[in-house]
């Protein structure tokens, strides 16, 4: 898992300005939305970060110039989907179908603040090497410790 600490990620109140600074300045196409309080809110996009502009002020199209971005909030972008978030506790098999939707699982703990991200390359990765290459039979207790400590 990455912590929350290594991730870039915006607030909920943030400017969409300093969110698409953030995105560009991160190289992701996504990252985590979180409130001030610590919890996942959700997670932006570039599209949606690109949607919002194209639509403009009351959704007709045109763009925005950048300085207008500091109108407006995160919290005011309409996000293309959300993901389900995972608890550290969460099995392989329940992290693998999460993974499907995105390119990473958001981590909570359970308080429900965000804790992390578990990507899905290393997903597939801790499966791959600990199941396909060796022949190993799924454990449950043991994949819950590894999850805990991936990190890329």
């Amino acid at each position: 898992m990455k912590p929350k600490a290594e991730i870039t990620y915006v607030y909920s109140d943030d400017t969409v300005r300093q969110a698409v600074e953030r995105i560009n300045m991160s190289k992701f196409t996504a990252v985590p939305i979180l409130d001030r309080e610590g919890r996942y809110v959700g997670t932006l996009r570039d599209g949606d970060l690109l949607w919002f502009i194209i639509r403009g002020e009351g959704g007709e199209p045109h763009t925005m110039a950048v300085e207008s971005l500091e109108k407006f909030r995160v919290s005011e972008i309409t996000l293309s989907r959300s993901e389900p978030t995972a608890k550290i506790t969460d099995s392989v098999e329940d992290l693998i179908a999460s993974a499907l939707q995105a390119n990473f699982v958001p981590v909570v703990d359970d308080r429900g603040l965000f804790i992390g991200i578990i990507t899905r390359s290393a997903i597939i990765r801790y499966y791959y090497e600990t199941y396909m290459l060796t022949g190993k039979k799924y454990d449950h207790e043991e994949a819950v410790k590894a999850l805990a400590a991936l990190s890329e």
